[in-house]
């Protein structure tokens, strides 16, 4: 493999003129040669600097990464029609910043929001007038199509999305999803705030991933300042990770349970679920874990009463999580709903880029715990848990096998003794000049942040990238020829999060 790209290392704290700034052929050239020789895309963005745009990318192959820069064109010959993986990240660059990728195949807009340079964008749209209602549809010709629109306004407390299904009778021949509804400008937001609200702004950039996202921007802020983490902390902070992995995988399987009307095991998950959340509550007085992660460490301490209590209380409820898993999988009625329904081939998820769950259950490994290792994970053999079949069972199937795995790391880590000390004092300032990426395995997959800054150690792009960046092309790509009705099934299979997206 010949490439100028920069080797770098998961939650290391790198000086900017060390990362390779490159011709834009030859930036454009590596990036197309690294993923399509397997590399994936970790982050590929747009940044301005003293008045001029710049380019940089961040790719995975195997266990390593690699970073490179370059000058930002105004125009440039799209990477996606070379290399699929880059079809989201070339949009949203367009969105951002208005440059435009010169040939790529579905040039649409991400998030519906004004672009950092200007009121007009390369979209057309001019937002010194109001917000446009009109998107270009994909549209399936014949007089025996039609189509079926779903949100943006559902029924019950969910996120809203637009689903435009393009069908003949009742087989689903595209399906469009329509996101952006929950933009809230997350990562411009970070460069205003004060630093004292950043840690708040990153918990909720996904409410049910706050640690993931709370843990990838406490490793990015402690590589810039340099900052020491006691083993204590970081073994609490996985063991949060784990349960929040822990509930959202109880509420999916009971989720997908009650949509193939299997009503016992929706009702024990859902309530096991509770269960969850209230043993994160214990842990730092938030069902959803916000507050506890942070730079240096963890805001509240282990004590040994909360110890026995969670170990107590996981040695109760995992022969339940045990039993439920078993009555899903032994059912062969839930089994025959479940099977060979919203398939993603391997070769479908690679071309997307799947993660988390999502990607295992098409077949591709990855999971950032075992090639990214952070915190306390590298003392644990993380199986890759990759399935073959690419279905609703596939993916059910995933997270019932991570919730046993996630149950046992929880009881070794609570039987190791140690103790935490939470963090007393803001943090230091940020390193000048200097680059930082952080990747973790959450619950849907890996998240990561970059993190840019200036020479005055301010911050000059904050990049976030929730899982559900990668994955609602995989639900779009798994109704492909099935039926419309078997739509919920496949979205709970998946369930991606609207606002992660949305930022």
């Amino acid at each position: 493999m010949n490439t100028e790209y920069l080797k770098i290392s998961n939650g290391k704290c790198i000086e900017r003129k060390r990362i390779p700034h490159l011709s834009f052929s030859r930036f454009r050239d590596d990036a197309i040669s690294l993923v399509k020789e397997g590399g994936k895309v970790v982050h590929f963005f747009c940044y301005e600097e003293k008045g001029a745009l710049k380019l940089l990318c961040v790719l995975r192959k195997g266990s390593q990464l690699f970073a490179a820069g370059c000058d930002a064109p105004e125009r440039y010959p799209s990477f996606t029609v070379e290399q699929e993986p880059f079809h989201l990240f070339e949009r949203e660059i367009a969105e951002q910043y208005g440059l435009m990728p010169d040939g790529h195949p579905w040039l649409k807009m991400v998030r519906y929001h004004p672009n950092y340079r200007g009121t007009t964008d390369v979209f057309g749209n001019d937002y010194s007038k109001d917000i446009p209602g009109d998107y270009p549809y994909y549209q399936v010709a014949g007089d025996e199509i039609h189509e079926v629109a779903v949100g943006p306004v559902h029924a019950g407390v969910i996120e809203p999305g637009h689903f435009r299904f393009n069908c003949i009778g009742e087989r689903v021949l595209n399906l469009e999803i329509q996101l952006g509804y929950q933009h809230r400008g997350i990562e411009p937001l970070i460069l205003k705030a004060d630093p004292k609200r950043w840690p708040h702004i990153v918990e909720n950039a996904a409410g049910d991933t706050s640690i993931g996202h709370s843990l990838c921007f406490s490793q990015a802020v402690e590589a810039l300042t340099g900052a020491a983490v006691e083993e204590g902390s970081r073994i609490l902070r996985v063991i949060a990770l784990e349960f929040e992995r822990l509930a959202n995988h109880a509420g999916d399987l009971g989720a997908l349970s009650g949509d193939v009307a299997f009503l016992p095991p929706a009702n024990y998950f859902g309530r096991m679920r509770g269960d969850f959340l209230n043993m994160t509550l214990l842990l730092c007085g938030n069902r959803f874990g916000k507050s506890l992660v942070r730079p240096s460490g963890v805001l509240m301490p282990l004590t040994d009463d909360i110890r026995k209590e969670l170990k107590r209380r996981l040695e109760e409820i995992k022969p339940q999580v045990m039993h439920v898993i078993d009555l899903i999988f032994l059912t062969s009625s839930v089994m025959s709903r479940f099977e060979d329904c919203g398939v993603v081939s391997r070769e479908d998820a690679e071309h997307l880029g799947l993660v988390g769950p999502a990607g295992r259950a098409s077949g591709l490994p990855y999971d950032a715990r075992h090639l990214f290792p952070t915190e306390y994970y590298p003392y644990f053999d993380i199986p890759e848990n990759a399935k073959s079949t690419g279905d609703v069972y596939a993916r059910a199937r995933v997270r019932a096998d991570e919730m046993i795995q996630s149950m046992f790391m929880i009881e070794k880590l609570l039987s190791v003794p140690f103790s935490t000390a939470f963090v007393r004092k803001a943090f230091s300032p940020l390193a000048p000049d200097a680059f930082t990426v952080t990747i973790n395995e959450a619950w849907r997959g890996e998240v990561s942040h970059a993190v840019l800054t200036d020479q005055a150690g301010r911050l000059l792009r904050y990049k976030i990238k929730d899982p559900s960046f990668h994955n609602w092309n995989g639900l779009s790509m798994a109704l492909r020829n099935t039926g419309i009705s078997d739509f919920p099934l496949n979205n709970k299979s998946f369930n991606l999060s609207y606002c992660g997206f949305d930022l």
